[in-house]
């Protein structure tokens, strides 16, 4: 049972994109128009160059930001101030999942490759503003992205993780790999995919806390 295997955990990291809100939100599908806007404004490239672009960096680097930056000597900041101006209002809050998170024993952290700005806005539009006790962004990882390990070192150095009473729930399981070297327990929120370095999965997160309170 999930709360007998996770009853030692007493840092909760959770990731934020489609896996603190459920995926039919399709928040991301707006974050990938401005994307590939701003790959064709930036590399001067037609729309259906800058998609194949995006797959591309999206395989090879972990993010389309990564691609830029490493492939490109891109500056992160206005790229990330502009992909993230997205409309919430598809949001609703949520006081049942917050109510489950509040009650884990520990602490509570959210590890996004989004911005910390973005973090922010979705969380409150989530009515889980406060609920956290610290927000990571990409720019706290030096703007490297998950799956990079050393992206988690920062990040988990930043955060005072403990890796044996720690645990990552994630949407996508490439973000796992990792976690699941360095001890973490792991949990793959929004689908089913077994796989070794998956521990627990999910596709109602607040029905799977409400289990380990």
């Amino acid at each position: 049972m999930p709360r007998d295997a996770l009853s030692h955990i007493r840092t909760w990291v959770f990731d934020l994109d489609n896996t603190l809100y459920p995926i039919e939100a399709r928040l991301f599908d707006q974050i990938e128009v401005l994307m590939t806007t701003y790959v064709m404004q930036a590399l001067g490239v037609d729309h259906a160059q800058a998609d194949h672009l995006r797959g591309h960096y999206w395989k090879t680097h972990g993010t389309t930001l990564a691609g830029l930056m490493r492939e490109h000597d891109l500056d992160p900041l206005p790229y990330l101030d502009y992909v993230h101006e997205i409309d919430l209002s598809g949001l609703s809050r949520d006081p049942v999942l917050r109510q489950n998170i509040e009650a884990l024993p520990g602490r509570k952290i959210v590890y996004t490759n989004g911005s910390r700005r973005h973090a922010e806005r979705v969380l409150d539009a989530r009515g889980l503003a406060g609920a956290f006790d610290a927000i990571f962004g990409i720019e706290d990882a030096n703007f490297l992205p998950k799956p990079d390990r050393a992206a988690f070192e920062t990040v988990f150095k930043a955060g005072a993780v403990e890796h044996g009473i720690a645990a990552m729930f994630e949407d996508d399981p490439r973000n796992l790999i990792v976690p699941h070297e360095m001890g973490l327990g792991t949990v793959l929120v929004g689908q089913i995919a077994p796989a070794p370095h998956v521990h627990h999965q999910t596709t109602d997160l607040s029905a799977f806390l409400a289990r380990l309170i």
